[in-house]
């Protein structure tokens, strides 16, 4: 490949990986608002009726506005599809930090990344291991980020259960969010990763919050109806919807074990993918 090409393939996966982050940390997917705005409609709580009212401004005025949905735009975990025919090079790696990079100074997004033991803030949300990157082979070129906020993501668990508990799985999503109460920011979006091994179920809870919430699967709905018996509510302070929606992705896993991993998101489940032109 040619310097020049190679120059410009760099800045154009830079440049998507910036305009995915100003677009996730803007403006909300829309199938979350309209989750948003159904539960919305059927509170029956006052005060959650409240939280609704200033949710749903706080969205409207982020876009009308230009500016970052919250204050804490997370750190960020971007998702690659790579086409058979594009090698997988640190180059690709590269340009995705430096997109982060861009996008710190020009959104702005909050300097969130810090050396986890001496806590120094590298000052552009990259340092190592940072932006996650998780890549999948696809037919196009595509960049997805996934901002994570730390209330969310303080209160996820993970657990390796024995296969005779399976029948728990229920308990355990329940109970992570009964723990949670309203720090993650409710009405919460919950990605459940089941199967696979330690890392690989934290990994699916985390990708099955980019799955589409205006349907559930019966399973899905079950999980979401239970937590939504608990009665937190919009931010804590009670009412009908304490999560807009249970998500789940599964992987085979081994006969003696079975991995189970919730990723908590708060009302905010920001996201958003730009396919690279590279031509």
């Amino acid at each position: 490949m040619k310097k020049g090409t190679a120059l410009s393939l760099y800045d154009r996966i830079a440049a998507a990986t910036e305009a995915a982050a100003r677009e996730a940390v803007i403006f909300l997917p829309p199938d979350v608002k309209r989750a948003l705005g159904i539960a919305a409609a059927r509170e029956t709580n006052p005060v959650a009726r409240g939280e609704f009212e200033n949710i749903l401004k706080n969205i409207a005025v982020a876009e009308e506005s230009g500016v970052p949905l919250c204050q804490d735009t997370g750190v960020p975990v971007v998702y690659l599809t790579i086409p058979p025919d594009l090698p997988l090079t640190p180059a690709l790696y590269d340009a995705v930090a430096e997109g982060i990079r861009k996008a710190t100074g020009s959104i702005p997004l909050r300097p969130n990344v810090v050396d986890p033991l001496s806590r120094h803030n590298t000052g552009d949300n990259t340092g190592e291991g940072m932006p996650a990157i998780h890549v999948k082979p696809g037919d196009r070129l595509t960049v997805t980020v996934l901002p994570k906020g730390a209330g969310a993501e303080n209160v996820s668990r993970i657990t390796m259960m024995l296969p005779s508990r399976r029948e728990e799985v229920e308990k355990f999503v329940v109970e992570t969010m009964l723990l949670a109460e309203g720090k993650p920011c409710p009405p919460v979006v919950l990605g459940v990763g089941i199967g696979g091994t330690f890392d690989s179920c934290a990994a699916l809870a985390k990708e099955a919050l980019l799955l589409p919430i205006d349907e559930m699967t019966e399973y899905e709905q079950r999980l979401c109806d239970a937590v939504n018996r608990l009665g937190i509510g919009p931010m804590g302070m009670g009412g009908d919807t304490t999560a807009l929606a249970v998500k789940v992705k599964t992987a085979a896993c081994h006969t003696a074990s079975l991995p189970v991993a919730v990723n908590v998101q708060c009302w905010a489940n920001r996201h958003a993918t730009v396919e690279v032109k590279r031509t």
